[in-house]
């Protein structure tokens, strides 16, 4: 069975999907782009403040869950300039600790809101 997870204290869907859903043990968190949840607008103020607004809202939703970023399993993050990797890494890498989750990196040419940074999770709590 599936649960679909939401908390007002991440993004709203900006589409037809849920923020995350939980089935068993396993939760698949929705790519997170850097929305302010209390006011739904973009985060502006460079990559680095995006990525910390995107580790915010993962971290919301995990919490929903009764989970921590320690409960990562996997994660991809998709960028929109692979530039931006080192900067981004640092920030991704502030909010895990080890054994670090498994994770695949990839530039897009486009992402929703016309961001530059989109991350998605999956965690277990087991």
């Amino acid at each position: 069975m599936k649960k679909s997870l939401e908390t007002v204290h991440a993004p709203a869907p900006i589409g037809p999907y849920s923020q995350a859903i939980l089935s068993g043990n396993l939760l698949f968190v929705s790519g997170q782009v850097a929305i302010n949840p209390v006011n739904q607008e973009v985060v502006k103020d460079g990559i680095e403040e995006e990525a910390h607004q995107v580790m915010r809202n993962i971290k919301a939703i995990l919490e929903e869950a009764g989970m921590d970023f320690e409960h990562i399993l996997n994660s991809t993050i998709y960028l929109k300039d692979f530039n931006d990797f080192q900067k981004v890494n640092g920030i991704y890498e502030g909010y895990l600790s080890k054994p670090y989750p498994a994770r695949t990196t990839v530039e897009v040419s486009r992402l929703p809101k016309d961001v530059n940074l989109e991350i998605a999770v999956i965690a277990s709590k087991s």
